[in-house]
């Protein structure tokens, strides 16, 4: 095709007009950046996305089971089966109800999860979560708890001291309803680094919690671990499907708001970063709107060789697309670089500026997270060609309508 050759020879051809090539060039550098950053920035999103679901599920289960009225008795009953479930890889029951903790005068409210020590290390990773003591010590009949660090510093308290737990089912006496107290030791801290565990979730036995809210031999429910947990949503559906009787929800359930607001902000910093590879994109209509003028000569003696309309077009489509291709590719290979690389850039721009980007007291990491996923690098890599292409589309249809005669009249 004769229209490819001219068009790439316009394109490496020396303009006589050094603006032309100077627009040109800034054109390119737009349509790089702008891809850039919208792959940097998607990649850190992903990255935070990734981070704290990490530290949600480090604590939580992939999917929760429990019956119609909030309990589910013969739980045994209820794990061997799901247990053969496809991807359901643990089980662990647990119980779960609201207190008070005293601790020398200060009151906090807070949740306590039964858990069976032996179990619950399948479904979570509380054991890597402990910072002081061990999970062993939750032992039935001896009341041990182990607090959040935040809950516990909130308190005072350390481990090893003794605390009172407030529960809101009361006893009935002469006097009304009492609230009742049971006293238990501090066996340990963990740190989910995940503010509403880190500072309002108590761990304590399995049977400890079942006497304290006296829900008898029947628990709240199971917790499963599964082997991938975006399979969460459809394995939970078919147990429930399978067990009548049985309600299952899944760890996108248990937190909609936060990663609805999650994707609707990727989804709107995706438009946003969009618009500005568009306004780069569209450098290249004055860019070539400049180099069809500088070009009228050129095109006339084309037309008079026999060119139709339709070939001068292709010519420049041709010319623009090259720009858009290597502004784009460009664009793509900074922006993969730089977001693989953004554990050992941040650092050193920290160092250069003499603080930190990401304090680790306001955001609990110390790194910038960074997931570079490849097929938000393909949407955006489409997305930026389809819009130099279509901006070539002007100022190629406006070289086709030359006129030969009067291009060449006073040349």
């Amino acid at each position: 095709m004769y229209e490819l050759l001219i068009g790439l020879r316009y394109t490496r051809a020396k303009r006589r007009n050094g603006f032309i090539s100077f627009i040109s060039l800034i054109s390119i550098v737009g349509i790089g950046l702008g891809v850039a950053a919208l792959i940097i920035v998607l990649s850190v999103m992903n990255g935070f996305q990734e981070e704290v679901r990490n530290r949600i599920l480090g604590m939580a289960a992939h999917v929760q089971l429990t019956g119609g009225d909030g309990t589910l008795r013969n739980w045994q009953d209820v794990a061997n089966p799901v247990l053969k479930t496809e991807h359901v890889r643990a089980a662990a029951p647990y119980v779960l109800g609201q207190g008070l903790l005293n601790y020398s005068g200060q009151v906090k409210g807070t949740l306590i999860r039964g858990i069976d020590p032996e179990l619950e290390p399948g479904v979570s990773e509380v054991t890597k979560k402990i910072i002081g003591g061990t999970l062993d010590q939750l032992r039935p009949g001896q009341f041990n708890i182990i607090l959040g660090w935040q809950l516990a510093a909130e308190l005072g308290a350390q481990v090893g001291d003794k605390i009172t737990l407030i529960t809101p089912q009361g006893q009935v006496t002469p006097a009304g309803l009492v609230p009742r107290f049971r006293q238990f030791t501090i066996a340990g801290v963990f740190k989910a680094d995940y503010y509403p565990y880190d500072a309002g979730l108590g761990l304590v036995a399995l049977s400890d919690a079942q006497k304290l809210y006296r829900t008898g031999e029947a628990v709240t429910g199971l917790r499963l671990r599964l082997d991938d947990l975006f399979n969460a949503r459809s394995v939970a559906m078919r147990i429930t499907r399978e067990h009548p009787g049985v309600v299952a929800s899944d760890w996108t359930q248990e937190n909609p708001t936060y990663f609805r607001a999650v994707e609707i902000e990727k989804r709107m910093m995706f438009i946003i970063l969009t618009l500005i590879v568009a306004v780069a994109a569209f450098n290249l209509v004055s860019t070539l709107v400049m180099v069809v003028t500088d070009k009228q000569a050129d095109i006339a003696i084309l037309r008079t060789l026999g060119a139709t309309p339709g070939s001068v077009m292709k010519i420049f489509v041709v010319q623009g697309a090259i720009s858009g291709f290597v502004g784009t590719a460009t664009g793509v290979i900074a922006g993969v670089l730089v977001a693989l690389n953004l554990g050992t850039i941040v650092p050193f721009i920290e160092r250069i500026i003499g603080t930190h980007i990401l304090s680790p007291d306001v955001y609990l990491i110390t790194e910038l997270p960074s997931r570079v996923e490849f097929t938000d690098v393909g949407s955006i890599a489409a997305i930026s060609l389809l819009l130099a292409l279509v901006a070539t589309l002007y100022p190629s249809w406006r070289a086709s309508r030359i006129n030969p005669v009067e291009a060449l009249r006073y040349e």
